[in-house]
């Protein structure tokens, strides 16, 4: 049975944020409940690829009960699900693959190719970020892969900002689950946006991913915030509840994320352990604040 990241692995290969005033009073056609009122402060989400038992269609029902507004990591096809719902997708899946990215460029041509695709389709369907990795590093050094990725990523960048789209890296970690992993540190990932140096080049900061690689989550989340233009949860260790099962006080960094001033989303990405929808509900009571 493959792990849960080598399943999100697949489905992502195979695949700053959204204002608050887009999702605020969302409603559905599928569903007589009104959503559940929220305090308005952090815009949820929930990964789809964590709940593969539910539909697409399922998932967003029961999102909308929760007040819930973003299904996250989604492909460009499955879009025009969310519309019914009142839903977004804060977080769109680009091209290349977590383990086959940026830092190789015998794949810019193609990542430039399918970029070229998929940012219209984007900006058409009304979202605003498109998810892109590093890669693994191989034989090349991090300056070498950061390089690498910034001259990829130039090419891209004056579509994503003509289309006003962010392009955002995913900061993942290389110690449990993604050995080898270039874009594991926040230093890395923001030395990158600086190197790459468009307003629409952001990361993606995995909260779940950084407290295993680095750990100081609120004091990086307080002085690297303006390159952060989407956040992902999951209990650490073992990425299950957001509970009193795992060493995170997710209260106090969704306060620290508040704080900053952050108008996008907060995506729950934690693996079920228990009742999946009992636990999305409890995740997004205890991010609320």
């Amino acid at each position: 049975m493959p792990t849960p990241d080598l399943s999100r692995r697949t489905a992502l290969a195979a695949m700053a944020g959204t204002s608050s005033a887009l999702m605020l009073g969302a409603t559905t056609a599928h569903s007589e409940e009104k959503p559940m009122k929220r305090k308005g402060n952090i815009n949820h989400a929930v990964c789809k690829w964590c709940y593969k038992d539910l539909s697409l269609d399922e998932l967003c029902q029961h999102a909308v009960k929760l007040g819930i507004t973003g299904i996250d990591l989604l492909q460009v096809k499955e879009l025009p699900t969310l519309k019914p719902y009142g839903l977004v997708c804060p977080m769109v899946g680009g091209p290349g693959s977590i383990t086959k990215g940026w830092n190789d460029p015998s794949l810019h041509d193609t990542l430039v190719e399918n970029s070229e695709k998929i940012l219209p389709q984007i900006a058409e369907a009304g979202m605003t970020n498109m998810i892109v990795f590093s890669g693994n590093r191989g034989e090349r050094s991090d300056a070498e892969g950061l390089k690498h990725c910034a001259k990829g990523l130039k090419r891209i960048t004056p579509l994503a900002e003509s289309l006003g789209v962010n392009i955002v890296m995913e900061l993942l970690n290389s110690k449990v689950n993604h050995p080898d992993y270039q874009c594991d540190k926040s230093p890395w990932g923001v030395a990158l946006c600086d190197e790459v140096g468009s307003d629409r080049f952001k990361l993606l900061y995995d909260i779940y991913h950084m407290q295993i690689m680095e750990g100081d989550v609120i004091q990086t989340i307080t002085d690297f915030h303006p390159y952060f233009a989407h956040y992902h949860t999951g209990g650490v260790p073992g990425r299950a509840e957001i509970d009193e099962t795992q060493e995170l006080n997710y209260p106090a960094i969704c306060r620290a994320i508040v704080a900053t001033g952050y108008t996008g989303f907060v995506a729950q990405e934690f693996i079920p352990r228990k009742d999946p929808l009992t636990s999305l509900a409890h995740s997004i009571d205890t991010c609320d604040v």
